[in-house]
């Protein structure tokens, strides 16, 4: 009976692992848990980790100020990023429209955050994601890549890093930012 048992929950196991394996496409990119990212659409080289335990995208920003222009809400920052390729300080103070307002709670108590749309180029593809303005200079990673974005990206492989290389010129594919995405 105990060998009975033993082999069918081998079974199990072996199906679950042949089911998921099913889901992997053969077009699936495996990243690794950090990569190397453009920020569109200056080229700006960046080493970005994947978190899949952020559900939002954060970008180093400073200098952050809401504002209105045209009856909107906008977000004025600066972006303070060391190029990876040439080591120079990429410092523009870059203007967006709002997409929402982010509501962070953690250990340091709440912390409210702008939310805007940018493009980051992973790989070969170019996606246009929400990113949460922060100012990350205390961190090792300017940009980190939560579950919204990796989620398009294919898979991720947590054991391993710099799989991919960015390489978005004029014809690279575009995804545009999903709102059906905001509801995950």
């Amino acid at each position: 009976m105990v060998n009975r048992l033993r082999k069918a929950m081998g079974m199990t196991a072996l199906a679950s692992v042949l089911m998921a394996s099913a889901s992997v496409q053969a077009e699936d990119k495996v990243f690794g848990w950090v990569e190397n990212a453009f920020i569109e659409p200056w080229g700006i080289g960046v080493k970005a980790k994947l978190d899949s335990g952020a559900l939002t995208s954060s970008l180093d920003a400073r200098d952050i100020e809401i504002f209105e222009k045209d009856g909107e809400d906008w977000v004025r920052f600066r972006l303070k990023l060391e190029d990876q390729a040439s080591g120079e300080t990429f410092s523009d103070e870059i203007e967006r429209p709002l997409y929402r307002e982010q509501t962070v709670r953690g250990a340091g108590g709440r912390d409210e955050r702008p939310v805007v749309l940018m493009d980051v180029c992973m790989g070969d593809t170019i996606y246009e994601e929400q990113f949460s303005l922060r100012d990350r200079e205390e961190m090792i990673y300017p940009l980190l890549l939560g579950r919204r974005t990796i989620s398009h990206l294919g898979l991720l492989d947590v054991r391993r890093t710099f799989l991919q290389t960015p390489e978005c010129g004029e014809n690279a594919e575009y995804v545009p930012h999903d709102p059906e995405d905001d509801q995950t």
